[in-house]
């Protein structure tokens, strides 16, 4: 996928850092893409098992909180600062948490085997084992420019 500026003058814009990577966004982040596996892991695999009269109470929930755990990746990288891109960040692990107890309360209720959980849980660790390391290197990164952005 190529983006371009057609008009010259948005292209010269002042505060795009001289070292910015076009080819590099935040679908190229280990951690986006570990996160979206979990959202469509719960689209895929959980929701649908879900008895109708938790569609719209449990599943509104799962749908919310998968969605934003790519959704605030993205919106955190696109931040100029790293604090704000850092508490982005945190929010998605948040909503990680969210649905581990969301894959929790289905498997209690027994709207899931074991095979759907274990697979759940590994997925949601394996996302939160790169989110934490990219906001460990956001922050090494942030302390290494002493705060400028």
């Amino acid at each position: 996928m190529e983006y371009r500026v057609e008009d010259t003058e948005l292209s010269q814009a002042d505060d795009i850092p001289a070292d910015y990577d076009a080819g590099k966004d935040f679908i190229t982040l280990d951690a986006w893409k570990k996160a979206r596996l979990v959202k469509l892991f719960f689209y895929n695999e959980v929701i649908p098992k879900l008895p109708i009269e938790e569609k719209f109470n449990l599943g509104v929930q799962i749908r919310k909180a998968s969605v934003s755990i790519t959704a605030n990746i993205s919106e955190g990288y696109g931040r100029y600062h790293y604090q704000e891109g850092i508490q982005f960040y945190r929010i998605s692990r948040g909503s990680l948490y969210e649905l581990k107890d969301h894959l929790l309360s289905c498997h209690d209720f027994d709207f899931i085997n074991n095979d759907i959980f274990d697979k759940g849980i590994s997925l949601i660790e394996d996302a939160k084992v790169k989110l934490n390391g990219y906001i460990k290197y956001v922050k090494v990164r942030k302390e290494k420019e002493g705060n400028k952005v």
